[in-house]
């Protein structure tokens, strides 16, 4: 008993006294506007919002092994919102996971990167969602496996795993570095998405960081040297994917992803750059740039093979489904004709990405824009994209055959695609 005690009182946090909500007009246009450029690039409303929903008012389904959360409303509505939280609840809750209330949130909210944002930034979202409209949107039960529901057993779960504290700069790297760093760790949380968990939800360390990670039934690439893409992932071609919506090795953001680079756009000129350096420094950007050519050549001469006269079943299907928008030819690559032979997805260990692309398509609003895939899950049957899929896998690359491909086409087939 002295043990359970003991342990609640760890877990009690205070609550802190409700406010009157601020009027719009207590912010300063400065600083709602730099809100508005953080929550952007910390993908607020990607998370707290649903798609024919109003902006920040939660609901977003977040599934996971232990069941699935349901982000809250983060409008300034009093009785389901925030509107009653003043700037220091709001603190709290981005920087120790902790609710107006006193009780504890999931770590489906990313507190754990949250933590290293400054003072300063917080304030500003905050500002910037006290002038939002205020919906009245209450939040939706969250479906999770007894008694991981308990809110004061994430004490244990902090206890574990998660460190309290600002961001702090690495004295070995210069400021546009360490101002990248801030970007990718603190407010955009990348390693969220980039980085495996272990059996307790939590990011693992060492060598996993970054080393890719399922997620929303997609498959975040390894952002380090392990990722198995011909072309590194270089500043150029970061650059291109992330600020202009289409790599012309790497292709257009989409699924998850999408949302991502479309809350980065709006960041400066200034930190853009400054988030491109220090992700290219996590792929090695220097040591690998070397490869982009041989890999080019080797794509193009693979691509000259598959057209033409074929004998290969395989390959007379995919030149006459997939070849007359992603053939190239011999002079190069066309940025809106992107070569599978370079692209990740097919070079992957999980075969997610690419029959979801093949399946759903890609829209027109998720990555350049007028760039447009066709879904063809209307057309296709699960044992159609399969052979796509194994025939991408066997002459594009060099790594071992996906098994099961078609029984995994039909698993995602039901899944749907998703809110990505």
């Amino acid at each position: 008993m002295a043990g359970l005690f003991g342990f609640a009182a760890f877990a009690w946090r205070p609550t802190i006294p409700e406010i009157a909500t601020p009027p719009s007009l207590s912010f300063s246009a400065g600083v709602v506007s730099r809100g508005a450029m953080l929550s952007s690039a910390g993908y607020c409303a990607t998370c707290h919002s649903v798609k024919g929903g109003q902006p920040f008012a939660g609901g977003y389904a977040m599934k996971s092994t232990f069941g699935t959360l349901y982000s809250t409303n983060i409008t300034p509505d009093r009785e389901t919102g925030i509107g009653a939280w003043s700037k220091e609840a709001f603190r709290r809750a981005v920087h120790e996971g902790i609710a107006r209330d006193g009780s504890h949130l999931f770590p489906g909210f990313p507190y754990d990167h949250f933590t290293k944002v400054s003072d300063d930034d917080v304030d500003a979202i905050y500002a910037f969602l006290m002038t939002q409209p205020a919906v009245h949107a209450p939040a939706r039960p969250n479906e999770l496996l007894f008694p991981l529901g308990i809110r004061a057993l994430q004490a244990g779960w902090k206890l574990l795993f998660f460190r309290s504290g600002r961001f702090e700069p690495s004295p070995d790297h210069d400021a546009k570095w360490n101002r990248g760093a801030y970007i990718a760790e603190a407010l955009s949380h990348c390693s969220a998405c980039h980085t495996p968990r272990n059996p307790l939800g939590a990011e693992r360390s060492g060598p996993a960081r970054y080393a890719g990670a399922a997620v929303d039934g997609w498959f975040a690439p390894a952002l380090t040297a392990a990722n198995p893409s011909p072309v590194p992932w270089i500043a150029d071609e970061l650059r291109a994917y992330l600020f202009e919506g289409l790599s012309r090795f790497h292709g257009t953001p989409s699924g998850p992803m999408s949302p991502a680079a479309h809350g980065l756009a709006a960041l400066s000129a200034d930190d853009r750059e400054a988030l491109v350096t220090y992700v290219a420094s996590v792929g090695g950007d220097a040591a690998r740039s070397q490869t982009a050519a041989a890999a080019v050549t080797k794509a193009l001469q693979a691509d000259a093979t598959s057209t033409g006269r074929q004998i290969d079943p395989d390959a007379r299907f995919y030149a006459a489904a997939c070849a007359s928008c992603h053939y190239n030819g011999s002079v190069g690559i066309n940025a809106s004709r992107p070569d599978l032979a370079l692209n990740s997805a097919v070079h992957l260990a999980d075969p997610a990405n690419l029959i979801r692309v093949i399946l759903f398509g890609i829209d027109a609003s998720e990555g350049a824009s007028g760039l447009v895939m066709p879904a063809f899950g209307s057309g296709f049957s699960d044992a159609e994209v399969a052979r796509i899929a194994a025939y991408l896998r066997r002459t594009r690359t060099n790594e071992p055959p996906w098994p099961h491909l078609e029984k995994t086409v039909g698993e995602i087939r039901a899944q749907g695609k998703g809110e990505g």
